[in-house]
């Protein structure tokens, strides 16, 4: 038997490795998994150049096998082995990769590719075990050879008996912890769970002798266990199935398989792309929204596979946050992975997959939204609040890629349009898209400063999420076309000479509205006769950007930034009321401020604001009563 050192810098890496490279202990069952599979795939390529091969892919497999008694675990397969000269240089220096070597020597094609790279994933096994076993025999040879090793301190080769070709790893496991059962690595069902989940299309079959229960033969109740061997893995992913080949059910069922959400799937997109970079995808939109979707525990991201194996759970890079709704997977051959092929690095192919990705989500909402109407409405009144928070987000950069996307209720429709629709029957004389802020559409059909609007036939969008008035004033505007409150001071209609009579009105009226504006201090900007108003006394409107429903928004935010929209009290002079303003101005100033607290407070109240002291406001509403 030969004892060997590994070298000081190999040495470290492995102390490193095993401490810090691999975020959890379980990944080294799929690393071990994915040397198996790298080796019946070296046998495949030399059978396609070596006639005196044969590749019967039945013969093939990889074996796990678990014993609780001794607390080891075998992880054996039928590829090509390794040579003494194999085992020296593919596990005595670590990040020596033989499947890196075999994979530069030959050209890979066929649809297959080697998973390992890197020369590491093999020692995550010490992470696990206090002592590491690889018993092997190569292809075309009559020897085989024991390797074996405690970790740091080196290893050993020695020759050894072993009658088939192929390779079988035995780890003896650690004694467990107060932080660390290592007994689940024995433990059936873990196994089991684990494969599954890293590993379960990796494309040769994974073999585990499991436990069942049967009705003991002859008997009604009495049952017995049995063993009997089971492939734990599908093989086959159903994105490298032929799409023809795959109905709903089929996405359904994967989607409910893989827990991306207890609904069904309003919609699939099935990727395949072979050009720059070449990666499959499975992307879901959801029916309905998750429980802790706009909670700080929801991750986003898309599960991301490596030539069939699981890299990351949730890899975020793969989506914008305006479509974090998106479940799904990604698998390419190639992407750049870090040494532990747990991490990504930032390169050239994540980001052309991130934007291909990002398209196809658009393309295929907008088809729903073209085709399939009502299911799109069921989708946006999901996770509209999303797309136009994206809207919002990063300095509206990405205004363009959502604004066809989005969707409000309108006054004319009297149901959820787009704003393709809404500027595409808008009369040559509408200067702006109207819109109508607040907590309902019942409340804001109610509102009195829709009047001119809708009296001019003009439509009006309603806004009732508190990201909507946001997320148009990012976009500014649609096709050329501003959008504009119906409670802003400009409202852009062309004046006739009853509107222009106002002007007249307001000049004529001065004084009366200086004094009121007195009367309410800094409350409001100014007081001004209304050219909006046709039936209702008295309305708010606002000068600026900010307006009453974003004032109220921002105000009820934790760190309260204290905003005030500019606001305007309007008055209608065709209205009663403003017979009794212009009396009381003339003969009783203590009856108008009575009338200027009244009007101010009912302004607020429609508005949806807090009255400043509703004892006050009541007992002016006694003494106008009395």
């Amino acid at each position: 038997m030969e004892k060997k050192q590994f070298q000081a810098e190999s040495k470290r890496l492995l102390d490193m490795m095993i401490h810090s490279i691999y975020s959890q202990k379980e990944i080294f069952l799929r690393e071990l998994i994915s040397n198996a599979s790298d080796a019946i795939d070296k046998i495949y390529y030399k059978a396609l150049t070596d006639e005196s091969l044969q590749f019967d892919k039945d013969s093939y497999y990889i074996k796990i096998v678990a014993d609780k008694d001794n607390r080891t675990l075998k992880i054996s397969d039928t590829g090509i082995g390794m040579t003494k000269e194999d085992l020296e240089h593919n596990l005595g220096t670590i990040a020596k990769s033989g499947s890196l070597a075999f994979k530069n020597e030959n050209e890979l094609k066929d649809g297959y590719d080697i998973i390992g790279q890197f020369g590491v994933g093999f020692y995550s096994a010490f992470m696990v075990a206090d002592v590491v076993t690889v018993i092997s025999k190569a292809l075309g040879s009559d020897e085989a050879y024991k390797w074996e090793s405690t970790g740091a301190d080196g290893y050993t080769i020695e020759s050894y008996e072993k009658d088939s070709v192929g390779t079988e790893i035995i780890l003896k496991l650690k004694e467990n912890t107060e932080d660390d059962n290592y007994d689940e690595y024995v433990d059936e069902y873990r196994l089991k769970s684990i494969i599954k989940k890293y590993s379960d299309f990796i494309r040769y079959p994974i073999k585990m002798d499991v436990t069942g229960r049967k009705l003991k033969e002859g008997s009604d109740n009495e049952f017995e266990e049995y063993r009997e061997e089971q492939t734990i893995n599908s093989m086959v992913p159903i994105w490298r199935k032929n799409k023809k080949e795959l109905t709903s059910e089929d996405y359904e069922k994967f989607y409910a398989e893989k827990h991306y959400g207890f609904d069904k799937p309003s919609k699939h997109i099935h990727i395949s792309v072979d050009g720059a970079v070449r990666y499959n995808a499975i992307l879901f939109i959801p029916e309905k929204i998750p429980f802790d979707y706009y909670t700080k525990e929801y991750e986003k991201g898309l599960e991301l596979y490596s030539n069939g194996v699981l890299i990351m759970n949730k890899c975020a890079d793969l989506l914008p946050d305006y479509f974090s709704f998106v479940k799904g997977m990604v698998d390419s051959e190639d992407l750049s992975l870090n040494i532990s092929r747990e991490m990504l690095q930032h390169d050239r192919q994540l980001k052309l997959i991130a934007k291909n990705i990002k398209s196809k989500i658009k393309n295929q909402l907008q088809s729903l939204l073209k085709e399939e109407r009502e299911k799109y409405e069921e989708f946006y009144n999901a996770f509209g609040r999303q797309l136009k928070f994206g809207v919002y987000s990063d300095f509206g950069s990405n205004k363009d890629v959502l604004q066809d996307l989005l969707m409000f209720y309108s006054s004319k429709e009297k149901k959820l349009v787009t704003l393709e629709e809404y500027v595409s029957r808008m009369p040559e004389d509408q200067k702006y898209i109207y819109y109508a802020s607040g907590e309902s559409y019942e409340r804001i059909e109610k509102l009195p400063q829709t009047e001119l609007v809708l009296e001019k036939g003009f439509e009006i969008l309603y806004f009732t999420d508190d990201i909507d008035e946001f997320a148009i004033k990012m976009l500014m505007a649609y096709k050329e076309k501003e959008f504009r409150s119906v409670s802003s001071g400009d409202l852009g209609i062309a004046e006739d000479g009853t509107e222009q009579n106002t002007d007249a009105q307001q000049d004529e009226y001065k004084d009366l509205f200086a004094y009121m504006k007195d009367m309410l201090a800094d409350k409001v900007k100014d007081v001004r006769i209304s050219k909006r108003l046709k039936t209702h006394p008295v309305c708010l409107s606002t000068e600026g950007e900010v307006t009453i429903e974003m004032e109220k928004i921002l105000k009820s935010m934790p760190n309260n930034q204290n905003v005030q929209a500019d606001k305007v009290l309007e008055i209608n002079p065709n209205h009663e009321v403003f017979q009794s303003l212009k009396d009381a101005f003339a003969n009783d100033k203590e009856k108008l401020a009575l009338y200027t607290s009244l009007l101010y407070n009912q302004a607020l109240l429609i508005e949806g604001l807090p009255i400043q002291d509703p004892v006050e406001f009541t007992n002016d509403i006694c003494k106008i009563m009395v």
